[in-house]
């Protein structure tokens, strides 16, 4: 591990207790949150997105936000759901943003998470979907998408319209950002879907959960997940070095407050195996403990080892102040042991392919 950041789900709602009763708290306090992190060194800001839910649902005005009164952190989506995009839009949108970051961008996209309407992308308007889950037309939006962002072109000229050049020739999306291709990341929730992020020369995000059960760990199946991913890459023949991050829960207890919240639960300390979206799958266990016990704990987690970023879920319910207090807490107490290389060391980059 060389960087950290936080992951957001973004909730919000009147629930006794919570400082994010309404979307314009959630809002206003991720952008508290992101700029309080990059003071602190942390590298990354980063955002779940749900649609028809009392969460984040349109990253780009909240991401553009964030970079525009910050200097290093990186800012990013795990991740936007493309079943519910334009790709073409969607280019455009992130191009613009990549530009005004300077290239602090993470762009995770994916098929996207489980939902809590039944096929709400198609609401959206994106029907013809012959798959229950609405893999297909997700696939064939990321391959428009990154064509648009490459420059392809992707429509024809009018040689009597706005701006003619009197040519009929195919042209492309506007903006265009030359470093936008090298910050996509794809959102893989099984190995299969790893290989083919390596092949095609995305960067990855694996999230807490795995849709693949086979009785081993969860850090187990998810480094092989990662390896299978480097050796995609490398096969392909892609240049540089591609990013890796794997999401945690993980909690310092430092305090009172701490422990009453996350402190030790029977039985809740270890991998879970349930069904989402149909599928057998296996969950990540989180991690709370004192700092001294949480080094060794997460220097045994072997995708952890094996990626450059760590994501931390963080409970944006608490509000700033306590979300601030968990990631300083890691800051300073775990994060060097793992090898922690602060924002003001630079961007971060991933590990050499063998």
């Amino acid at each position: 591990m060389k960087a950290f950041g936080f992951l957001s789900f973004g909730h919000y709602g009147a629930v006794r207790g919570s400082h994010t009763q309404n979307a314009r708290d959630a809002l206003t306090q991720a952008v508290a949150i992101g700029v309080g992190a990059d003071e602190l060194g942390v590298n990354g800001a980063y955002f779940r997105v749900h649609h028809f839910a009392q969460q984040a649902a349109a990253p780009i005005p909240l991401l553009t936000a964030i970079a525009a009164k910050t200097q290093r952190i990186e800012v990013g989506t795990g991740v936007i759901d493309l079943r519910y995009e334009n790709p073409l839009y969607l280019a455009e949108e992130a191009a613009a943003l990549d530009l005004l970051a300077d290239g602090r961008v993470a762009l995770g996209v994916s098929r996207g998470s489980p939902e809590s309407v039944i096929r709400g992308y198609e609401e959206f308007g994106y029907t013809g979907s012959t798959d229950p889950r609405g893999a297909d037309i997700a696939r064939e939006k990321i391959t428009k998408f990154l064509a648009a962002i490459e420059g392809q072109p992707m429509a024809d000229a009018d040689p009597n319209g706005y701006m003619s050049t009197h040519t009929t020739a195919r042209v492309p999306i506007e903006p265009q950002s030359p470093t936008l291709r090298q910050h996509v990341w794809w959102g893989s929730g099984n190995r299969d879907s790893a290989e083919w992020a390596g092949t095609v020369g995305l960067n990855l995000m694996s999230s807490t959960l795995l849709t693949e059960a086979n009785g081993e760990e969860f850090h187990r199946l998810q480094r092989d997940q990662i390896d299978r991913f480097r050796a995609a890459w490398k096969e392909a023949g892609h240049p540089g070095n591609p990013r890796v991050s794997v999401s945690r829960s993980i909690f310092p207890l430092m305090t009172d407050v701490d422990r009453a919240y996350f402190g030790p639960r029977g039985g809740e300390d270890g991998d879970q195996i349930g069904i989402i979206d149909g599928m057998r799958s296996t969950f990540g266990k989180s991690y709370a403990a004192e700092p001294d016990v949480l080094i060794e704990q997460l220097k045994a987690d072997t995708a952890i080892e094996a990626a450059d970023t760590l994501m931390l879920t963080i409970p944006n319910q608490l509000g700033v102040d306590y979300n601030l207090h968990v990631l300083e807490s890691f800051a300073t107490h775990v994060a060097p042991a793992l090898g922690w290389q602060p924002n003001t060391d630079g961007p971060v980059t991933g590990y050499p392919i063998d």
